[in-house]
């Protein structure tokens, strides 16, 4: 808009270098990055988690100065007397618009449509007291995803059971990714699932490649968090491990891709303890990749990410289909999937508990301090690094709050706080729909329900454990056993007709009718004082 002042937002999940904006220097437009008290209170966040966002939105903004735009960063210290962001910008707007006969008059706002509902209506709402200020705004495309903002509701309809394997396959088709020359998928199938569940044996830990991680000075991010009484949770100090600008990102993504995609499908849904050995160091991220949280700041794009994977398959004879394709399903099926099943269903999909569960979230959540060895691990690993990979967030974390009847919006509220990567758009419909199946099976096809014997079968935790993974009603069985029976039993009248499912209550009905009473009488008793397990 030219001989226009403008005022445009970059929240702090837009960084993103390659955005139309940023093609052109305009010297009548100035950038706008702020630290917000909003962002920071909604939920108690890991430590980690702010820093590296705040990290990442001073290097942007250090990035966009260097190109020679104009940017204003506020920190903490500058925001601190505003409520919320509106309230800054209508300040940001006053104050570039003083009463001086050789300024520009601000006439224009713009911003990129945010990913979170609670900020698109925020803004949006914001835009309307502009109009009676002869102020015009603009909301534009962030210009991350594959799919526009614009073109979900084409794919999504709300209260719809969607399935993300028949949305894998059209984007597969749509974007021409690791398909033959006639359009059907390579190797003859679409997903190599199927070959991604190996566990992990001692052999294979010792030669899990060290992660790579970053010394990122964080010290006067951590000083004003200090200052300004931020409640955090998890392990904190002055250099954080995650990158945070475009060089650390692509430099994590290949690694990943050289390193680690020659066994990432393979192992994807193993686990492991962290021990004291030489390997431990190895474990916490084992084969994955870690670039979730590149990629939900932005500074990353989905494509490049793709792209970088196949480049890599294409030229090294160590990367099979299996594992290459399992990657790609992740970026490309899951993570666009669950952004449509998010926008399509809020704000209503907030308040989704189709299970009516109302259990207290136990507080050994908040520290790890629990004798099951798996949630102990999961935990203190999520705390330590703001981190855990999806299976440990799935069928871990995510399996004992669902058979446990935790009440969702706590459920909710940890995951939100504890991850590094973690925005509601993804959070969210991970969470209530595939982890909690609160929302009735919009998401999944079935409850991601089980017992310690799965735990058992991907992972070393049981083997070091108070518990006994084998028991269901001893002193000291294992209380997913007895939970995972209590919560299929309780929403038997859900779940029966589901053939994925049926065979379950089959072989419940083969135990004596003594064995069930028995254990779900054990399991009442770990309801009753969940605190303690």
């Amino acid at each position: 808009m030219p001989n226009q002042e403008k005022l445009r937002l970059i929240l702090g999940d837009q960084l993103n270098a390659s955005h139309p904006w940023f093609t052109e220097i305009d010297e009548q437009c100035t950038y706008v990055i702020a630290e917000l008290h909003q962002e920071t209170n909604y939920v108690t966040h890991h430590v980690q988690k702010i820093q590296a966002f705040f990290a990442a939105m001073q290097a942007f903004a250090q990035a966009l100065k260097a190109a020679g735009h104009k940017v204003l960063y506020l920190t903490l210290d500058e925001t601190k007397a505003y409520q919320d962001l509106p309230s800054l910008l209508t300040e940001l707007l006053t104050e570039l618009n003083p009463n001086d006969i050789n300024s520009h008059k601000v006439e224009h706002f713009e911003y990129q449509q945010p990913d979170e509902y609670r900020l698109s209506q925020q803004l949006a709402s914001f835009c309307q007291t502009l109009t009676p200020k002869n102020i015009t705004s603009a909301c534009v495309d962030s210009m991350h995803f594959y799919l526009p903002h614009t073109e979900l509701k084409q794919h999504f309809k709300k209260d719809t059971s969607h399935r993300m394997e028949f949305f894998y396959r059209y984007m597969r088709k749509r974007f021409n990714i690791l398909l033959d020359e006639d359009s059907k998928p390579a190797g003859g199938q679409w997903n190599f699932d199927k070959q991604n569940r190996n566990k992990l044996t001692k052999k294979d830990i010792a030669v899990i490649p060290t992660p790579l991680t970053f010394n990122n000075d964080v010290s006067s991010i951590n000083e004003r968090l200090t200052r300004h009484n931020i409640k955090t949770m998890g392990k904190s100090d002055n250099s954080l491990l995650w990158p945070i600008n475009r060089k650390q990102s692509v430099e994590l993504l290949n690694y990943f891709c050289r390193y680690l995609l020659p066994l990432f499908g393979t192992f994807q849904d193993a686990m492991t303890c962290r021990g004291d050995d030489i390997t431990s160091k190895k474990q916490w991220s084992l084969y994955h990749s870690r670039l979730s949280f590149s990629l939900n700041s932005k500074i990353l794009s989905p494509m490049q990410v793709v792209d970088t994977a196949l480049k890599y398959y294409y030229a090294n004879n160590s990367i099979t289909l299996a594992q290459v394709e399992g990657f790609i399903r992740q970026i490309l099926g899951w993570r666009e999937f669950i952004r449509g099943m998010y926008w399509a269903n809020m704000p209503h999909y907030a308040e989704k508990n189709s299970l009516e569960a109302n259990n207290n979230l136990p507080t050994w959540f908040w520290d790890g301090e629990t004798k099951m060895n798996c949630l102990h691990h999961a935990i203190k690993q999520s705390l330590e690094f703001g981190y855990a990979h999806h299976i440990q967030r799935l069928m871990l974390t995510g399996n004992f709050c669902l058979i446990a009847g935790i009440e969702p919006k706590q459920v909710d509220a940890w995951y939100l706080g504890i991850y590094v990567d973690a925005i509601e758009w993804v959070e969210l419909p991970n969470t209530r729909g595939m982890s909690q199946f609160a929302d009735g099976g919009l998401i999944a096809s079935k409850a991601y329900a089980a017992s310690g014997n799965y735990v058992n079968k991907m992972s070393d935790y049981c083997s070091n454990c108070y518990y006994n993974v084998k028991e269901k009603t001893a002193s000291n069985a294992c209380p997913l056993n007895s939970l995972y029976w209590y919560f299929m039993e309780k929403n038997r009248p859900l779940f029966e007709a589901n053939p994925r499912q049926a065979m379950v209550y089959r072989n419940w009905q083969k135990q004596s009718i003594t064995q069930q009473e028995k254990t779900l009488a054990k399991a009442e008793t770990y309801l009753a004082d969940l605190n303690n397990l």
